[in-house]
């Protein structure tokens, strides 16, 4: 087997190949430290991130996460909606504040003017035809449309699915062009019980629920779904945050910050304060940003595929078997989310170029 077999084996994705060309001492093997440790990587995966940055400041988590990772082009950052007078922000224009939010992450990660960031729209869908035709709506489209780009592409929404579901709306050949990762959902029946106390329609599908059932009911995207007994998986104690997160520079406290300010929203409501705080969006890159190097997929985390179900108005899952094939993740590799979320963090308050 010559070195060019070799060396085409490792970079298709056969372990054993790569291990033989390992073995061979190969060009590959010699240059793989030096470029591991080089301060930039090539883009492995394109991502438009749209979530709720005026709400709960998971997202801003996932954000900097996100803009910290070398291998994600990071195409766009749309801030989208929250309900009407959620009392996380009950603004009127919360989607153009969302934008200006994330553009203060993005300039705390370094990342200032290096990345689109686009306000979604202000509302949710009035029916299950019209589409909202946004700047964020538009700008997805024009990216899942492009011929040029190779990488594959993922939208990914820790919210509402206004931005997708208008997008899908405008051009329904987006399907097959990329990837939808939604944070959002209630529990599958047969898979997890609701939490105690859970409303009837979860958080982020209650944000739109007409967009849900366009993109569950209607559309053809390909769907990875992170539902809430899942995302409230991505938790992380009050200590952990304390020394990893807000010790790590301007970026890490700003976000311990705004954590800190809706704990103490929750309060005027009657919460107890807790150890923990759910960091629900930070999957979305642990799916995305955290592949594997050979047959790339986030190797760690488990998941069912099942016909896609259709969505009542009430948010609840009704069976669909001819419906085409989602992918439901049961099970999240949360070690490897929070270490390298708490490693890029320190990386980068060191001065340390991470993305």
């Amino acid at each position: 087997m010559d070195r060019r077999r070799l060396m085409m084996g490792a970079l298709l994705g056969s372990g054993a190949m790569a291990s033989d060309a390992l073995a061979a001492g190969s060009p590959a093997a010699d240059s793989g430290p030096d470029i591991w440790a080089a301060p930039r990587l090539p883009p492995r995966v394109r991502v438009m991130s749209d979530n709720d940055y005026a709400g709960d400041p998971d997202g801003l988590v996932q954000l900097a996460h996100l803009l910290l990772s070398p291998t994600v082009d990071v195409r766009a950052v749309i801030g989208s909606h929250l309900r009407p007078h959620d009392p996380l922000d009950p603004s009127p224009d919360v989607a153009e504040k969302a934008a200006r939010i994330a553009r203060q992450v993005a300039g705390l990660a370094g990342r200032e003017g290096q990345v689109p960031i686009i306000a979604g729209s202000n509302v949710g869908l009035a029916d299950g035809n019209t589409p909202i035709a946004s700047a964020a709506a538009r700008a997805i489209v024009a990216e899942a449309m492009r011929e040029d780009a190779k990488l594959p592409l993922y939208v990914t929404c820790g919210a509402g699915l206004t931005e997708i579901a208008s997008a899908w709306l405008i051009e329904p050949r987006i399907a097959g062009r990329l990837t939808l990762v939604w944070i959002g959902g209630p529990e599958y029946p047969d898979l997890a019980p609701p939490p105690p106390g859970a409303e009837e329609m979860e958080y982020n599908l209650a944000i739109d629920p007409i967009a849900a059932r366009v993109v569950f009911n209607d559309s053809d995207l390909d769907i990875w779904q992170v539902p809430r007994n899942l995302y409230r998986t991505a938790i992380a104690s009050r200590s952990e945050l304390m020394l990893r997160l807000r010790s790590r520079g301007e970026l890490g406290r700003f976000l311990f910050g705004r954590i800190s300010r809706v704990i103490g929203l929750i309060a005027q409501y009657g919460f107890a304060s807790s150890e923990t705080y759910i960091l629900g969006d930070s999957p979305l890159v642990l799916l995305t940003a955290l592949q594997t190097p050979f047959q790339p997929a986030p190797a760690s985390c488990a998941y069912v595929t099942r016909p896609c179900p259709r969505l009542s108005a009430r948010g609840r899952y009704e069976d669909a078997p001819a419906g085409r094939p989602i992918r439901v993740y049961t099970s999240l590799d949360t070690r490897l989310l929070f270490e390298d979320l708490f490693a890029k963090l320190q990386m980068h308050a060191e001065g340390g170029q991470v993305a």
